[in-house]
């Protein structure tokens, strides 16, 4: 036998939804079947799966250890994989109670895209068990998530929910685009006033990229994207960005159908500008940051520009001829 108190993460949920969690490796019919015949119980009482359930609840599983191992087995082979992970390789720039705001560096994944990947999520995962934000046991049933994403050689502003609390208020303010995103990038040309560009943008899964069009259609999706200089270096452009849409490749893609690609972007980038940079400043990626969000209270959080960023923006100003935007 084994009994679960509900915690604040685990209310306000169904009761099967929850005990699929528990028991990710089983399958539905046996929960239904343990529920049916009071294997399973809510508040010792027979329960059928739709209760939803509150903080202060136990769930009692009458089933012996050898049959709970193999149907939470996933959960603890995640376990066991998030305690291999090593320090993580970003840093905090705000937190609270419900939600974690980290410093997502280039070259790492904000989601896994194959099994054995260590991206973003599980870096943050395991800090918050260093910190003792979560427990193992919390993972049973609850298990931290990022509520954006980012290329991978894309930098800068990750947002995550620490609790269930945490990740549908994010979810609701990127939902409703009441957050505000804001993204750096340097650009070919100069770029002397703020703009509004709007289009369609398509996506190939295929090949993973995109394509924007001035034209709408059925299955083209609506993209809107501000711009604003920030510091002029006569043929090149520090912007920043304001998100209005967040589609996959936006700013690349919607930067470079106005002639104004991302440095370093080998997908939508110019490829003589790109060699340029990587020779004279080291540059090996885009130069795209999400560098601040604003959210709905008013809090702005700020991540600070990388490294390479940096170095490619003082070899600019070495060069003379700089204009303030």
């Amino acid at each position: 036998m084994k009994a679960f108190t509900i915690r604040e993460n685990e209310a306000d949920q169904r009761l099967d939804k929850y005990l699929r969690k528990l028991l990710s490796e089983a399958p539905g019919s046996f929960i239904y079947k343990m529920l049916r015949k009071k294997n399973i119980v809510l508040n010792a009482e027979k329960a059928t799966g739709a209760e939803h359930l509150k903080t202060g609840d136990t769930v009692t599983l009458f089933l012996s250890d050898e049959t709970f191992e193999k149907f939470a087995k996933n959960t603890e082979d995640q376990i066991e994989e998030l305690q291999r992970v090593q320090a993580p390789a970003f840093s905090v720039v705000y937190e609270d109670d419900d939600v974690l705001v980290i410093n997502k560096p280039a070259g790492m994944l904000s989601q896994k895209a194959r099994e054995s990947d260590i991206s973003a999520n599980e870096h943050i995962v395991a800090y918050l068990l260093e910190t003792k934000a979560i427990t193992e046991a919390d993972l049973h049933t609850f298990r931290p998530s990022i509520c954006n994403r980012l290329d991978r050689n894309t930098s800068g502003v990750l947002l995550a929910g620490k609790t269930l609390r945490g990740l549908q208020r994010l979810s609701r303010e990127l939902k409703s685009r009441t957050l505000a995103k804001y993204y750096r990038c340097l650009v070919k040309g100069d770029i002397a006033e703020k703009k509004v560009l709007k289009g369609y943008l398509l996506k190939d899964e295929r090949e993973n990229a995109v394509s924007v069009f001035k034209n709408g259609t059925p299955n083209r999706k609506y993209i809107e994207t501000v711009y604003t200089p920030v510091e002029r270096f006569g043929d090149y452009t520090l912007l920043e960005v304001h998100l209005i849409t967040g589609r996959s490749h936006q700013i690349r893609a919607h930067l470079a159908s106005v002639s104004h690609p991302v440095i370093g972007d080998p997908k939508y980038g110019d490829e003589r500008q790109n060699l340029i940079f990587e020779n004279e400043a080291g540059i090996n990626r885009q130069l795209l940051h999400a560098y601040r969000v604003r959210f709905t209270d008013g809090t702005e959080v700020i991540a600070d520009l990388p490294g390479d960023f940096e170095a490619a923006l003082v070899w600019l100003r070495g060069r003379g001829g700089k204009e303030e935007g």
